[in-house]
């Protein structure tokens, strides 16, 4: 069977199972399974061989069956980088591209005059913002933190994959290793802090797609009974952490601007303002703590 033909029929079977975009995921588990581009795929020459075969109906069932095809593959792009995930780690949104954007926007200050500084992500989950982070920005120094293993498994290999040196993963509940373990860290104080923490309500979990209720970790989704429990405990103690007029860069959920807001606010921090993600909805907090 060639290639091509494979491609209609695994597209036509994942349809057939409610599969929104199946067109374009046969195509990426057909390519990744035969290492080849889509350029190739599409001439009408590549034969496959039975065994291949039966890996890419291995493959298609899973993904009928609800797996998110990123766990299937083994990896996401996200802002450039090729990052790897798996079972046990929250998959990489094209929304937090967002926040990596503005931090690199809000940062920029000290690439242009060659400073070296300090960011501070917290959940730091694939390690995805903050390998980014290091990457476009090879003066600051980068810690990303997290209470999972698996998590920290990944960050610190796709911090390797990607050739990235300035990143530093450590295990903890968000600020707890600073103040518990000072000794691993360079510095006690940052510049940024960024997260993009839990943040669905516990009760809206059952309601989420099968792909992420089903199998991604319900601790990177759990955000509490109101959706604001890490909001409460990261403006409450990020003050303790930043340097002066230090900046924190938080994603939050498409309805949690007003309350976010208010946290911060009673937390103290000043000039809080919103970046809107692709359909017009607040979706990246800037702070600054003064």
């Amino acid at each position: 069977m060639t290639a091509i033909d494979k491609l209609k029929e695994v597209s036509a079977f994942l349809e057939s199972k409610g599969i929104e975009d199946a067109a374009k995921e046969a195509e990426i588990l057909i390519t990744e399974t035969l290492h080849i581009d889509k350029s190739k795929l599409y001439t009408g020459s590549v034969e496959i061989s039975e065994d291949t075969l039966k890996q890419i109906d291995a493959l298609t069932s899973r993904r009928a069956q609800g797996e998110p095809i990123q766990y299937i593959i083994g990896h996401v792009e996200f802002y450039g980088l090729k990052i790897y995930v798996g079972k046990g780690v929250l998959i990489p949104r094209p929304e937090t591209e967002l926040l990596v954007e503005e931090a690199i926007k809000q940062l920029k200050w000290f690439t242009v005059h060659g400073s070296r500084f300090t960011v501070l992500d917290l959940c730091t989950g694939s390690g995805c913002i903050a390998i980014a982070l290091a990457k476009h920005l090879p003066d600051a120094d980068v810690y990303g933190i997290d209470k999972s293993d698996t998590a920290i498994h990944y960050a610190t290999r796709n911090a390797t994959e990607n050739n990235v040196g300035n990143v530093h993963f450590i295990k903890g509940d968000l600020f707890e290793p600073i103040t518990a373990y000072c000794s691993l860290f360079t510095v006690h104080y940052f510049d940024c802090i960024v997260s993009n923490p839990p943040y669905i309500k516990t009760s809206d979990i059952q309601n989420l797609q099968r792909e992420i209720k089903d199998y991604e970790p319900v601790d990177a989704l759990n955000g509490g009974e109101d959706g604001l429990v890490f909001y409460r405990r990261i403006f409450e103690n990020g003050h303790k952490f930043l340097k002066e007029n230090g900046i924190i860069i938080l994603e939050i959920g498409h309805d949690q601007a007003d309350d976010v807001e208010k946290i911060a606010m009673n937390a103290g921090f000043k000039n809080v303002t919103f970046i809107k993600d692709y359909a017009g909805i607040k979706r990246i907090l800037v702070g600054r703590f003064k």
